[in-house]
């Protein structure tokens, strides 16, 4: 099975999609809480659903259970929380809401896992696509550049 994962901040309209393109994906599953916010450009979720069909033949889907809470967001974004407390508290999230149940492995095979974060390193989409291979047999994760 192979994950895909992608951020959209720094990139080009014209660079992210030749990303999804060059990797093949069948589909981009949007983990952001808030998908429709202004400052995401072309990736809002109407403009995004359209460009992934006309550009990448790609299915569009938005999955809040694999997105951390408001409250969990809020706090790292104002630095009341570091980012090792963040991701302790966020795979605790996932455990919980028991994704790797909730998902079909089939169904997320060849998809990108979409956030902000122009790096994975300290992004929630890192942490989705490694508890899934920690719970599912042979999963190859790829970051996007």
């Amino acid at each position: 099975m192979k994950l895909y994962t992608i951020g959209f901040t720094k990139k080009s309209a014209e660079k992210f999609f030749g990303l999804l393109r060059e990797a093949g994906v069948s589909g981009l599953v949007d983990v952001r809480l808030n998908n429709v916010s202004q400052l995401s450009g072309f990736a809002k979720r109407d403009d995004l659903r359209y460009f992934l069909g006309e550009i990448c033949g790609a299915q569009y889907a938005h999955r809040v259970e694999l997105a951390p809470t408001k409250d969990m967001l809020d706090a790292y974004k104002k630095r009341d929380v570091g980012w090792a407390p963040y991701e302790e508290q966020f795979l605790e999230l996932m455990k919980a809401r028991r994704i790797e149940d909730i998902f079909r492995r089939e169904a997320l095979d060849n998809t990108v896992l979409l956030c902000s974060e122009d790096n994975a390193r300290h992004c929630h989409r890192r942490l989705v696509a490694e508890y899934l291979a920690q719970q599912w047999d042979d999963v190859t994760i790829e970051h996007l550049a």
